[in-house]
């Protein structure tokens, strides 16, 4: 066990985060990043020592103040037992979070192969069926959570900067993570998504052979389609619509937000609407990335 606070508390103990989630998701990045906000922080702590563990913090009346565990499928078939643990802990007070971390099959096959390391669930095992079999073990952890992240499309540096702001206090949850994320219908709706716009009803650059090969990113597709007035249009409303929002997505406690937008092929239109809007909202001075899904494939 490490004491991250690294100094002593008059104050009283008064939250704990349990951690858990798919292997190679980021429970690790996301421990860290409960470190650095001063939380107390235990890794792969057994699921029987956890009401302990809640105990000893609520009876020290000098010291921790918050506190952090990680339990996954290292826990092996004691890992079974979590839900129930984590019911009994939500009739104490202070009352648990839950966080559960996932990402695609994609993104964790390739975050394997990166690592070269085993799935935990068995060295013989393919990833992609370790993840699978992973998936179904921790459905009902999942189900129990409070916050799910995906960090499919997160870098470490992301993924540290939505704990804070999730968990950081009042100033913190300011610095709300918007994605806004162009795609193509084509391929698939944006599964991720909190907000999904169809801008398939705006001119398509596709059809002129000058822009046919551009993306929504160069300026001459942008300047083709903010010659109509239903694309200034469009960009005007939606803009209003989620600057009034966005403050009471915060109020709620959300701390990031995936806004897609999508057309066709993912190519022209979405690109180029995410972009205008993206930038909006950085003008307005939330935190936002914008992300191309499907721009560079090949129709």
């Amino acid at each position: 066990m490490k004491n991250s606070a690294g100094r002593k508390s008059s104050k009283p103990f008064r939250q704990l985060v349990v951690i858990t989630g798919l292997s190679g998701s980021g429970k690790g990045s996301v421990l860290k990043a409960f470190e650095d906000l001063g939380f107390y922080c235990v890794d792969n702590l057994p699921v029987g020592l956890i009401p302990k563990f809640a105990e000893i913090c609520s009876l020290q009346s000098d010291g921790i103040e918050r506190a952090a565990v990680v339990v996954d499928i290292r826990e092996g078939e004691s890992l079974s037992q979590l839900p129930a643990v984590y019911q009994q802990l939500a009739q104490r007070h202070p009352k648990p979070s839950l966080v559960f971390l996932e990402a695609s099959d994609q993104a964790l096959i390739r975050r394997f192969e990166e690592t070269r390391r085993p799935h935990p669930l068995g060295r013989h095992l393919p990833v992609r069926e370790g993840i699978r079999l992973e998936r179904m073990l921790l459905k009902p952890m999942r189900r129990l959570a409070d916050v799910v992240i995906d960090t499919t499309r997160m870098n470490v540096h992301e993924l540290r900067e939505l704990v804070q702001a999730r968990f950081g206090g009042v100033e913190a949850r300011k610095m709300m993570l918007i994605s806004v994320v162009s795609f193509g219908f084509r391929f698939g709706v944006l599964p991720e998504a909190d907000l999904v716009f169809d801008v398939r009803f705006l001119p398509n650059p596709n059809y002129l052979p000058q822009l046919k090969n551009k993306t929504g990113r160069d300026r001459a597709v942008q300047r083709y389609m903010e010659k109509y007035p239903q694309t200034r249009e469009f960009v005007a409303r939606v803009t209003d619509l989620l600057v009034y929002l966005l403050p009471h997505y915060i109020r709620e406690g959300k701390s990031y937000l995936t806004i897609g937008f999508g057309c066709t092929g993912g190519r022209h239109r979405s690109v180029a609407i995410a972009e205008r809007i993206g930038k909006a909202l950085a003008g307005e001075g939330y935190r936002t990335k914008i992300v191309h899904r499907d721009a560079e494939r090949q129709v």
